[in-house]
């Protein structure tokens, strides 16, 4: 039986779906619904004080933010989109058309087809999150999409140079300074200024996941989710150190992200519980991270490495990291998790920030039927037929008026009859009926 050192709060999703903010977000959507761009523009204005011309960037705006930057920061944007790109584009090879022929002269298949437009959504208000808009952007390009709207909220008032940099390089067709509902409401429905996508993709915070998930259906997205996440799972051979570290990474997302430790080593947990109370004074973003860490942090000693996989399906996390002398096991031994990082070398802050897979993942338990963002999300997989052997197309149509008769579907039964008669010469009484009546006439 496990023994818990740290218990903290479990996340569920109607932390972040709770009842005022739905109906917030259910009272602005209509607003925006019923005034287009009037609605946008108070709502960016009492949100985030930020009342432009326009929303949306012109090419030599974009130019002109970029020129801000030093080069180093323009040098690292590409070097980890180049990482990201690489993945998606093996990901992409990955899925193949496909046909096959069933019967002579039945084939079907089926083809990859990527959406005809996209919004992404990238956070912003207190940081700019600019590798957010490298997962979504260029994601969405290397599927094929041709149009990619991508909007981001500015930061105290001001344009986030940096992410606006990362959206340009990743491939975005039109970028906004736009957040909040208000954005994710102006790409689902459209206004004025944007045409509607066919897709959002993207995290945000409790209003933008609530805006999404309200407005699904009318739109696709890319999946729920809640605040960041991190699952460590370790052994005696574990770094405590390190899992201090890593811990830590994650709860400075926001005060109500989850950091827990499962380990096999007691002595190993009580050691990272000092750490954290060390390392937490001198960071710099201890008023989220230590908030995150009193309510939501956990520590759980397991009694074996059974009991320690067990518990890591339990949790269904975002982000697990695997710090065992064997951590490819967990690729075996685990089912429901958002992304694995295998080895005290690998941490989540490489999947967040440059490594090349998405980070864009499953939180609330959400992993026990979803995986994160990848180019399928973008991509519609549709299915195709046809049937050359007039021959094949009779034999079916004989079977398909059985079938469609068991189930009292009469139109469904006449049109296989109509191609039995055609290709093999077989008689229907409907069909003489219907000669009949048209030699009367």
């Amino acid at each position: 039986m496990s023994k818990v050192l740290k218990s903290g709060r479990s996340k569920s999703f109607i932390d972040t779906n709770q009842a005022d903010v739905q109906q917030r977000v259910t009272e602005l959507i209509a607003d925006i619904r019923g005034r287009g761009e009037a609605a946008v523009r108070e709502c960016s204005a009492q949100f985030d004080n930020w009342e432009p011309e326009s929303f949306r960037l012109s090419e030599e705006q974009i130019q002109q933010i970029i020129g801000t930057l030093d080069q180093q920061v323009i040098d690292d944007i590409a070097f980890v989109q180049e990482q990201i790109r690489g993945f998606a584009q093996a990901q992409r090879d990955s899925m193949t058309d496909i046909e096959v022929e069933t019967l002579p002269g039945v084939f079907l298949g089926h083809t990859h087809v990527p959406v005809a437009s996209a919004g992404a959504y990238i956070p912003g208000g207190k940081y700019p999150l600019t590798a957010s808009a490298h997962m979504t952007i260029i994601t969405a390009k290397v599927a094929g999409v041709p149009r990619v709207v991508a909007c981001t909220p500015p930061i105290r008032g001001e344009i986030p140079a940096a992410t606006i940099a990362a959206m340009k390089m990743a491939g975005a067709d039109e970028i906004y300074v736009l957040g909040g509902v208000q954005a994710v409401a102006s790409m689902a429905i459209g206004t004025e200024f944007m045409e509607p996508v066919n897709v959002i993709a993207g995290p945000g915070n409790a209003y933008v996941a609530e805006a999404k998930r309200q407005l699904f259906g009318e739109v696709g997205i890319d999946l729920f989710a809640g605040p960041t996440e991190i699952l460590i799972l370790a052994d005696e051979t574990a770094d405590p150190f390190l899992i201090a570290v890593d811990l830590l990474s994650q709860a400075e997302h926001g005060p109500d992200s989850p950091a827990v430790l499962v380990t096999t080593d007691e002595g190993q947990a009580a050691r990272v519980l000092e750490l954290i109370e060390e390392i937490l004074p001198g960071l710099q973003t201890r008023d989220i991270a230590e908030v995150a860490w009193r309510d939501y942090g956990q520590v759980i000693v397991a009694d074996s490495m059974d009991e320690l996989w067990q518990l890591g399906d339990e949790f269904a996390s975002e982000h697990v990291q695997v710090v065992t002398s064997e951590p490819r096991d967990a690729l075996t031994r685990m089912q429901d998790y958002g992304a694995l990082f295998l080895g005290e070398n690998t941490c989540v802050s490489y999947g967040d920030k440059v490594i090349g897979t998405n980070h864009v993942l499953p939180t609330l338990g959400a992993a026990r039927y979803t995986g994160g963002l990848w180019v399928g999300k973008y991509l519609k997989t549709c299915t195709y037929q046809e049937i050359r052997d007039p021959a094949a197309s009779g034999e079916l149509g004989l079977v398909c008026g059985r079938a469609a008769r068991v189930e009292l579907f009469e139109g469904h039964a006449r049109s296989g009859d109509a191609r039995a008669n055609r290709h093999l010469g077989r008689d229907f009484a409907w069909i003489d009926e219907v000669g009949s009546l048209q030699a009367v006439r």
